[in-house]
């Protein structure tokens, strides 16, 4: 479809006026959707203020006049970052990241206001934003008629690196650690405060993402199951290919690896912590991101430390906590995988092809304990698998399972086992349209990201019109239901049954074939206390 765009005026009350684009479609005239781009939810967090929480905008912000609006028609900053099997891109670099793209349907909103979808980015917690895709056909041909809000948030060892020196910068009560998801949890906070402004429904609004923007949303989850129900948000989930992973690291692991960013970036370790975060301050953001790739740990991921991210955050999935709270508000969790996803896996930074070598690159994401245990069970006497190819395969697979397949299954198998398991709805997906072929080798099969597709219908790209038929059928029209809150028939006849679109593009329901296995790993993962039941608990 092509488009043309004319602006698009919108009074935003106290907050002032915002000029984005409605877009259009170029033969018809006919408007598809109203987009705003890049409009900030806090302030920015450069200089003196990296690596500290995101701030609030305040009470006196405004975006701009009537005469003079602030205009939005671009994207949202895109944080520094490594990437994906390619050279550093610095061309759209930019700290100043705390922004969102806004999408919305044109036309009058229902009485109470649009549905409200936040839908988190992937990308390992270490690239990516919002800003790729286009949701124009998705928003004028289907029924899924919701406001997408689309946060940047900071990335990589911006958004997750933690260390003692940085809690001491911070002061006794505001502890600095995860800053990557107090931005998303800031932005989830600035959405539900002003989307009513854009005719957003702010009681209605569903968290959701793909890969680490699963991952995120699991973790934003967790986070508002623990606040009072006046400052709760979430009302449903959605976990796009990726699970709930271990309990993240202690801090002890987070000092770990930030002694090795220090000695890589030859600041010595004997100087006051005041003068190291100066030196860190001061360094630009290609030094940063290039140093963070040089050493042992280079993944920078969440840390448990008793704010963001609670210590025991797991043992609550398998006592029953989780589930309870979950029922006690009512949110249901919309959960899947693709078939092949460890193909795009095995790319991200792999290994070489030896079992050392694998089980040093798993040390960059997991504790030790966990990666001991892991290679153990995988790899019995150090033999490779035979469904492996060499073992830069194998990686590609045991990262698929740890961060989705089998972790995926142990989440959701405690919150069955719990009473939960009617809020739960599965999916698989064996199935990827033709258009995915311009972006992903064929032989790559339903790998992960083949899937943005359907969700995304095209995503950018053109469905042909059997393929929408089959999309609208398999899970669209569902989706839309679910957004909107509605009750929807899934068609499983179990909550640990899946929903699963065929290789042949038919929908089948059934048993999870992978479930035993999975359960396999949580219960290893669960023995050294990585997931279940923190270490601290133990001792």
């Amino acid at each position: 479809m092509q488009k043309i765009s004319e602006p698009y005026l919108r009074d935003l009350e106290y907050r002032g006026f915002v000029e984005g684009l409605t877009f259009k479609d170029k033969s018809s005239g006919r408007p598809l959707c109203h987009y705003f781009g890049g409009i900030p939810y806090a302030l920015p967090p450069g200089g003196p203020f990296r690596w500290r929480k995101p701030r609030s905008l305040p009470s006196c912000f405004r975006y701009g006049t009537r005469v003079n609006p602030g205009r939005y028609a671009g994207g949202t900053g895109v944080c520094p970052q490594p990437g994906f099997g390619k050279d550093i891109d610095t061309r759209h670099w930019d700290e100043d990241c705390l922004q969102c793209n806004i999408w919305m349907p044109v036309g009058t909103p229902p009485d109470e206001g649009w549905p409200v979808f936040f839908y988190i980015h992937g990308g390992f917690l270490q690239f990516g934003s919002p800003n790729s895709g286009d949701l124009s056909a998705l928003l004028s041909e289907t029924v899924c008629k919701c406001i997408f809000v689309m946060p940047a948030y900071r990335l990589n060892l911006f958004g997750f690196l933690a260390s003692r020196e940085l809690c001491q910068d911070s002061g006794p009560t505001d502890l600095v650690a995860n800053v990557g998801f107090w931005d998303q949890r800031l932005a989830l906070e600035w959405t539900h405060e002003n989307i009513s402004y854009f005719g957003g429904d702010a009681s209605n609004i569903t968290v959701g993402g793909y890969s680490a923007g699963a991952h995120s949303t699991f973790h934003q989850l967790a986070y508002d199951l623990g606040v009072s129900d006046s400052k709760s948000i979430v009302r449903r989930a959605i976990m796009w290919s990726n699970g709930p992973g271990l309990q993240p690291k202690s801090m002890t692991d987070a000092q770990v690896q930030f002694d090795e960013l220090l000695n890589a970036l030859h600041i010595p370790l004997d100087l006051s912590p005041t003068e190291k975060l100066t030196k860190l301050r001061g360094l630009d953001a290609k030094t940063l991101v290039k140093a963070s790739a040089q050493v042992k740990h280079h993944q920078f991921r969440a840390t448990t430390d008793g704010s963001f991210v609670r210590h025991g955050l797991f043992h609550e999935i398998d006592s029953g906590g989780f589930a309870a709270q979950m029922l006690r508000r009512g949110v249901k969790l919309l959960i899947g995988e693709c078939r092949d996803e460890h193909f795009v896996y095995g790319n991200w930074r792999p290994p070489k092809n030896s079992l050392k070598s694998l089980f040093e690159r798993l040390q960059a994401d997991y504790p030790l304990t966990a990666c001991e245990a892991l290679v153990g069970h995988y790899y019995p006497g150090g033999r490779l698998p035979p469904d492996c190819k060499d073992w830069i395969d194998a990686f590609g697979r045991i990262y698929a399972d740890i961060q989705i397949h089998a972790l995926e299954r142990g989440f959701v198998n405690a919150l069955v086992r719990h009473g939960a398991g009617g809020l739960v709805y599965r999916y698989r997906i064996e199935w990827r349209a033709k258009c995915v072929d311009k972006s992903v080798p064929k032989q790559w099969g339903v790998t992960h990201g083949t899937d943005m597709a359907i969700w995304f219908w095209g995503n950018g790209e053109l469905l042909t019109r059997k393929e929408k038929k089959l999309v609208r059928h398999a899970f669209h029209d569902k989706l839309a239901r679910f957004i909107n809150g509605e009750q929807m028939d899934w068609g499983t006849e179990h909550p640990l049954h899946l929903r699963r679109l065929t290789p042949k593009g038919t929908v089948e329901f059934g048993e999870d074939e992978g479930l035993e296995r999975g359960l396999e790993v949580w219960k290893v993962l669960q023995k050294v206390g990585v997931t279940g039941e923190s270490m601290a608990a133990k001792l």
